[in-house]
């Protein structure tokens, strides 16, 4: 299976994942709704799918001497390696904002421990609302864009508004005294993506091996 995940990173992803990897630097802005960042990196996985339609690499992965579900499964990996990657890049651009900016974000939630697991929630939704869609047929990575990226952005956006209520507005804090609070939603995220990971490689399997290549 790493053979076929170095297969995915040295074939199939688009060279403006690498980009979007690096978009954690947004939050050292100082006024900026950080949801964005997950939402970028949701475009990234569609850019990817997308390249990779263009230069047939389902069929081609499909030749090799594997299982359907192995195809499905390199691709789950590649794109919790990629969403993966992005959040553990954004963390010490996260403390580094503490250290500039310790007045906090006007626009929407700060970067603390709720946000990375809001975003783990958003992939969470994505990942298997987009493969379960696009293990259909292997190749509708617009239809299958469109229904995933809707509720992920429903995600962000009541994330981003949730701060602004007086009851959640531990949510938007940065200060110790508010992180226990904090971490149940990180732990909710972890499990979520866990969860819903594991569900989506299974369904996405199933999808997939009904497709005549």
């Amino acid at each position: 299976m790493s053979k076929l995940l170095y297969k995915e990173w040295k074939l199939a992803v688009h060279s403006v994942v690498y980009l979007f990897l690096l978009i954690g630097a947004l939050l050292l802005v100082p006024a900026y709704p950080y949801g964005m960042i997950f939402f970028f990196g949701c475009l990234g996985l569609y850019f990817t799918s997308q390249f990779a339609r263009e230069n047939s690499d389902a069929f081609y992965t499909a030749t090799l001497p594997i299982k359907k579900r192995h195809v499905v499964k390199s691709k789950c990996l590649l794109f919790v390696s990629i969403e993966l990657a992005q959040l553990a890049i954004c963390i010490p651009f996260s403390i580094l904002r503490l250290w500039t900016l310790p007045e906090g974000n006007p626009v929407g939630i700060e970067a603390n421990a709720a946000y990375f697991g809001f975003g783990l929630i958003v992939y969470a939704i994505f990942n298997f609302l987009y493969l379960t869609v696009l293990f259909r047929s292997a190749y509708q990575v617009g239809k299958a864009f469109v229904i995933a990226i809707l509720p992920a952005t429903a995600v962000i956006a009541l994330m981003e508004y949730a701060v602004h209520l007086p009851s959640f507005a531990w949510l938007d804090s940065v200060q110790m005294a508010d992180v226990p609070r904090q971490l149940p939603v990180l732990a909710a995220g972890v499990s979520i993506y866990v969860g819903g990971n594991l569900l989506t490689y299974k369904a996405a399997s199933k999808q997939f091996e009904r497709v005549d290549l």
